[in-house]
């Protein structure tokens, strides 16, 4: 693990500026395609052509052509050429970021977290989870991951059943969106045929997606389906705690991608958490959840410490069942890192 140069530290924080104020500035020139003209019998009519997420072009009628479709079509390509400056400016931002160091995602995931947030998911509270999170967080943090756990084609997303507030507009159709990349994604079946499959898969590529959302309650629910995505999620303990207030991040690859992703020191407390609740079949992701915790600890303690304590008083308003599977965590992390786990439990039990 190292720190990377204030430089690509500084890039990451312009390109994460710059993606989110292009998504707070969203407008018709956004929507990628062109305006094209026909003549039929005489009349110009305007069509809008586009290509889908797997490539395909296709073309939506829009109307005749008169005077409120003409500064329709012109707004729309003003607005479009500010939207391709932008774009230029952030993959020169990206190719920087490759070349001083940066986490990089790979391709593949890239393209459907892409799809995933061009669909809406992330406007829509989704956050990305698992290690393509963690990867995420270390950009954020400034720090290059060591070792083997940063490697994963398996991408973890996450959302409430429902919204806190009402969402103006349609919601985001995760099925659609990975039908129409055109990569062989494959619904996972259920043990139970009649539940609806929380997992998509490309057979033989080791790509896959799970969709996740926060279980409340001690009894074992089925899969709960999130109208807004038109999908089912898998429920599990102790995400609510993890996607709570999340923080925005951006993915580093050829354009960039705006993504939530979990508050720092809460996915490490989570990590803590989850490692001690894997059985003895999940060893190898044992350790991977107490070497990213470890890590992100020992970047938080150093440099954001208050971030920790706040987020280990929440768990202490959770309960002493919480509270004690954190303790089994920190002893686990001594065995992975002793330092890290000594110091981490001293200043834990200092706030208690």
């Amino acid at each position: 693990m190292e720190r990377m140069p204030l430089e690509v530290q500084n890039l990451y924080t312009e390109l994460l500026d710059r993606l989110s104020t292009i998504d707070a500035h969203r407008s018709i020139g956004h929507v990628p395609g062109a305006f094209l003209k026909k003549m039929i019998k005489d009349e110009t009519y305007y069509y809008f052509q586009y290509s889908d997420p797997g490539g395909i072009k296709r073309q939506i009628y829009i109307g005749r052509k008169d005077s409120s479709l003409d500064k329709v079509v012109k707004s729309y390509r003003e607005a479009r050429t500010n939207f391709e400056e932008d774009s230029a400016g952030v993959q020169r931002l990206c190719a920087l970021l490759r070349a001083g160091g940066a986490l990089l995602t790979d391709p593949a995931s890239a393209r459907v977290l892409r799809a995933l947030s061009d669909g809406g998911f992330f406007r829509l509270d989704g956050v990305l989870v698992g290690t393509h999170a963690f990867l995420v967080l270390g950009n954020i943090l400034g720090i290059k991951w060591s070792g083997g756990s940063i490697r994963t084609q398996d991408i973890d997303i996450a959302a409430e059943p429902s919204l806190s507030i009402a969402f103006p507009g349609p919601g985001s159709d995760i099925p659609g969106v990975l039908d129409a990349l055109q990569m062989g994604f494959l619904p996972v079946p259920q043990l139970e045929p009649r539940n609806p499959s929380t997992s998509f898969v490309v057979r033989g590529k080791g790509l896959r997606l799970d969709l996740l959302t926060p279980l409340r309650g001690r009894r074992v629910q089925k899969p709960i389906f999130i109208p807004r995505l038109k999908a089912a999620a898998q429920a599990l303990p102790f995400l609510d705690f993890l996607i709570t207030r999340p923080v925005r991040g951006a993915l580093v690859d050829g354009g960039g991608v705006l993504v939530n992703v979990p508050d720092p020191a809460r996915f490490a407390i989570h990590k803590l958490i989850v490692s001690g609740e894997r059985g003895a079949g999940m060893h190898t992701r044992r350790e991977k959840d107490l070497n990213q915790a470890a890590q992100v600890f020992s970047v938080l303690l150093e440099d954001r410490p208050g971030d920790v304590m706040i987020t280990w008083r929440e768990i202490q308003s959770r309960g002493k069942g919480w509270v004690k599977r954190v303790q089994n965590g920190v002893s686990a992390i001594r065995r992975v890192d002793p330092l890290i786990g000594e110091k981490l439990g001293a200043y834990l039990m200092a706030g208690s």
